[in-house]
Formats: structure tokens, sequence, C-alpha cells
């Protein structure tokens, strides 16, 4: 199988889900709260399979890390888990394996935007990537983040141990390759150090 090309998310191609508003959008998740649902910047929704027992083990641990972190430094903004949906500038709601928000952009939005799909792009993502899922999609995930505001995104590769590090105002991504490592969270998560040992 070409790792660029394995399992894709399921397209709901129906002409009446692509024109749903943004609070029949958030109806439709509510009532469907089993599947992993996204939608791209075309208002096309988009099924997710559910996270295989080792890939939850590894965001797990993934979150336990960013959450210490946190627990030092919770005045610098709010982190996310895998089930947090935000709608992206493009209009595109995607929910990252791991974000964090800082507070001036969170404290920034009303109740209402906050108890739903926010409208906010976090600057730090990671996405998490198992052995059936298509790089090619998560790269484009990736890139899309960036565009949309993302300072620093990880797509960590598990299964191979490959880390692509996509930075705002640059081109393309940088490739690192193995697990024997740390990655800092740079100007974007000052004090932020991920053992990706711990992710195997």
């Amino acid at each position: 199988m070409n790792p660029l090309f394995a399992d894709e998310p399921l397209v709901l191609d129906d002409p009446y889900m692509s024109r749903m508003s943004e609070d029949e959008f958030f109806d439709f998740c509510q009532q469907h709260r089993k599947w992993r649902i996204e939608r791209n910047a075309q208002q096309e929704i988009l099924i997710m399979a559910p996270t295989f027992s080792l890939t939850g083990k590894r965001n797990a641990r993934l979150i336990g890390q960013l959450y210490a972190w946190w627990n030092l430094h919770p005045e610098a903004g709010e982190i996310f888990d895998s089930n947090a949906g935000f709608t992206l500038p493009n209009g595109a709601v995607r929910s990252p394996d791991a974000s964090w928000v800082p507070a001036a952009q969170w404290n920034a939005l009303g109740p209402e935007q906050q108890g739903k799909f926010a409208r906010i792009c976090p600057p730090f993502v990671v996405e998490l990537r198992s052995k059936t899922d298509s790089l090619k999609v998560l790269l484009a995930k990736m890139e899309e983040y960036r565009a949309n505001g993302t300072a620093l995104g990880w797509l960590l590769s598990c299964d191979d141990e490959t880390t692509y590090i996509f930075r705002a105002g640059q081109t393309g991504y940088e490739t690192v390759q193995g697990f024997e490592r740390e990655l800092l969270g740079e100007d974007v998560l000052k004090g932020f150090v991920l053992d990706l040992r711990k992710l195997r």
C-alpha cells in the first residue's frame, strides 16, 4: 500500500449536507456523537474511522505531556484534546489531536462560540498519524492549518517515527526522523518539551 494513499475520510456526498448552516452542522454532530466528523472548506462532511487503541494510547500520552506544561502555565492559554472542533477562517471545521490557543484569543470569544466549534485557528496543533491514515490527507490538513493561522504544527507519524514540522512564514515542512528525541515548543509554546519516546 502506498503510504500517501492509505485510508482517507469518507465524504458524505449529499447536496443538502453541503448547504447546512453552522448551527445545523453543530446539531448534526450532536446527533452523531459516536462518529468522528469534520467539514472541509468546500463544506463537505468527512467521516473518519474510530481511533485505534494504539493511537488512543499515544494521544493520551501526548495530551498528558501537554497538560503537564499547561499546569505550570495556565495563564498562557487553553489546551484541547482531539474532541475539540474549531471553525477555521476558510470555513472548514477541524479537530486536531491536540492544540493550544492563547488566553487573549480564547477569552475574546463569547460563551456561545466557546460552547460550539469556536471560530479560531489554534496557533499550535498536533496530528497523530496511524499506519492506516493517508499521509497525503494529513499533510494537506497541516498546510490548511498553517494557511489559516497556525504558527507551529507537528504531524507525528508514529509507526515510521517521522515528524513533519510546519512553521508560519515558511513553505514546505521540516522532516525529522526518529523518536529518540524531544520536540520543543519554540516561540509558540515556550518551555514545552514533547518526549517522542513516550509515544512509541
